[in-house]
């Protein structure tokens, strides 16, 4: 047997100047005395980013532990399945945090516990809440009513709280020394892995027996499907999406010129919106009251001047209603290197270092360069923080960015197209649109009537479905609430040839199917067969498949179900064809129908009944 732990979070002092700091689990995996060969490696998925590390060893004896370190949360942003699949596979979550870095804890409460909990759909398993450190403008406090170190630090009643909201267990760890670590930490740890290999144990045991007292005739076995392309995952392409929106200029509703009136370059205002500040105040997204910042308004002075462009003609693929943007770049050396920042912004704003060597390379100047550097750095800062060479890091800017666009998703700010479904109204982005969806690229772009229209009507789906399909072009991630909505997703995503998000809902079904307890297969009202009607009409190949192959899998629960009358001359007919009689009988010596001629059969049967007729 093996228990399987997942740890979230980042417990690194940020204040601390020792940069090779030992995680939490790594402390424990080396101090405990139950622990013995250890191994380590980075999670063959998560490679190429180093997102997870995973550590292997044994605890008990002989029992395998497997441990997933996850100190990024951008796992949740930008690879929702992978981070839910590993948090379905977990028998304990361990999630950590330092007390000294408010700005991750706040975060951590805001956005990522809801993610966990709706992941954990439910699920009886053990979580451990670790606060890791000593806080630094105080002496460290326990007390559930200190408030000394309430600005900077997470305070003791934070951390409880968020812990019985969760329903977690709430540890504070001051140091990662032998007596936190093994006796505090392990301690509670390895209780929850008792506890786990007891329960794996007592389900080992009643399926053994359930399986001896069954002797019903089987129906035939179908070959099981080989491992579809969306179970090993499918890489995303988010950022090379709004990348080539910058090459193509599609949509463009904003000209950037030199200060002699010569055209820069082409954009997109919810795209320079969705990463500054700055664009916000010359696009009027905000006002100077909603920012509080006098360096972001001294950057935007200083740096551009907006016009209307009532003279300019419309671009091609704008409503006409549209009034094009012209901006003046008032800095001549800023100007030159624009191309490069846009570049910079549109791939995603998390290659720092490229965008310094092609700018150093362009000016040949290293004051030049770093009066460039300086302004982008103004044109990325958040209102009310001190900009830093540590807030232009790959993973920060990366992790700001990768939700960005959510903030216009569903809002009609710099919207420039509006959706008429079921009688209510959803505002839009074409230049996300177009980047995301190559239908909607062909609708807007082509001549067809949408591309000079305001008000498009989407038929069809219902509005909750195109909200989640639109929440998937802004943000490369979906949650399905259930089943059905899930299937609703996939059909819309085969209706607009968005396969990636067709491949996510299939792993859905999947996934939710898969973790079904026998007696509430039993007892829903979802029908699978529908389902699988429904697949095979959507060209959904890779879940039909699956489906024939779990309908065959869980035999006798289906054939009780009213619904199963579409399948019950299947079973007979595939009876036949493996008996002595047949010729095909499974048996040593005798031919025998192979998998991939009954999976094609059953196929035929069902979706076309007059075959089923001929046979009988």
């Amino acid at each position: 047997m093996s228990v399987n732990i997942v740890a979230f979070g980042n417990e690194r002092d940020v204040l601390s100047e020792d940069s090779q700091q030992s995680s939490l689990m790594w402390s424990y995996l080396r101090r405990s005395a139950l622990i013995s060969e250890i191994d380590s490696s980075p999670s063959a998925e998560h490679a190429r980013s180093a997102v997870t590390t995973e550590y292997q060893a044994c605890v008990f004896g002989n029992v395998r532990l497997v441990v997933h370190d996850c100190p990024l949360w951008d796992i949740f942003d930008s690879d929702w399945y992978t981070s839910r699949s590993l948090i379905g596979g977990a028998d304990i979550i361990v999630i950590k945090y330092s007390v000294n870095d408010k700005t991750s804890f706040q975060d951590l409460k805001d956005s990522y516990v809801p993610m966990i909990k709706k992941a954990l759909n439910h699920c009886s398993v053990p979580v451990i809440i670790s606060a890791v450190g000593a806080r630094k403008n105080a002496v460290p406090c326990t007390c559930p009513l200190c408030t000394l170190d309430r600005r900077s630090c997470v305070t003791t009643s934070e951390g409880a709280q968020l812990a019985k909201e969760f329903g977690a267990t709430y540890l504070e760890l001051h140091a990662l020394n032998d007596f936190y670590i093994q006796k505090y930490f392990g301690g509670v740890l390895e209780y929850f892995m008792i506890q786990s290999l007891n329960q794996k144990s007592s389900e080992k045991m009643k399926k053994r027996k359930k399986t001896q007292k069954c002797h019903r005739l089987q129906p035939p076995q179908l070959e099981q499907p080989e491992k579809m392309p969306i179970l090993k995952g499918e890489a995303s392409h988010y950022d090379s999406d709004l990348h080539n929106l910058l090459f193509c200029c599609q949509c463009a509703d904003v000209a950037f010129y030199s200060e002699d009136s010569s055209k820069v370059v082409e954009a997109h205002k919810v795209i320079l919106c969705s990463v500054s500040h700055v664009f916000m105040l010359l696009f009027d997204v905000k006002s100077p009251a909603d920012i509080h910042d006098p360096s972001i308004l001294r950057t935007a002075q200083s740096l551009f001047a907006v016009e209307a462009g009532a003279g300019l003609p419309t671009p091609h693929g704008v409503p006409p209603c549209s009034v094009p943007i012209r901006v003046v770049v008032k800095d001549s050396v800023f100007c030159s290197c624009l191309p490069d920042i846009l570049h910079f912004i549109y791939s995603g704003a998390f290659q720092w270092e490229r965008l310094e060597e092609d700018i150093k390379k362009k000016l040949k100047d290293s004051e030049k360069t770093e009066h460039v550097l300086e302004k982008v750095k103004c044109i990325l800062k958040t209102p009310g923080k001190v900009n830093s060479l540590q807030d232009c890091q790959s993973h920060q800017i990366k992790r700001l960015y990768s939700t960005s666009l959510r903030l216009f998703f569903n809002t009609p700010v710099l919207a420039d197209v509006i959706f008429t479904i079921q009688g209510a109204t959803v505002p839009a982005h074409r230049a996300v649109l177009v980047a995301r969806c190559e239908v909607m690229a062909a609708m807007f772009n082509g001549n067809f009537l949408e591309a000079n229209s305001i008000l498009v009507p989407v038929y069809g789906v219902s509005k909750d479905t195109f909200l989640s399909f639109l929440e998937y072009l802004y943000t490369d991630s979906c949650c399905p609430a259930s089943i059905l909505q899930a299937m609703s997703l996939l059909i819309c995503a085969e209706m607009y040839q968005v396969m990636r998000l067709q491949h996510i809902c299939e792993l859905y079904i999947i996934t939710q199917l898969q973790s079904m307890p026998s007696r509430e297969l039993a007892s829903t009202s979802l029908s699978i067969v529908s389902l699988l009607k429904k697949a095979k009409f959507h060209n959904s190949d890779c879940l039909s498949t699956w489906l024939l192959h779990f309908i065959a899998t869980n035999y006798l629960i289906f054939s009780q179900k009213p619904e199963f009358q579409d399948l019950s001359g299947v079973w007979l007919c595939l009876s036949y064809l493996q008996s002595p009689a047949s010729g095909c009988y499974h048996h040593k010596g005798t031919k025998q129908m192979s998998g991939n001629l009954q999976l094609r059969y059953l196929r035929a049967t069902i979706l076309i009944p007059e075959t089923k007729s001929k046979f009988h």
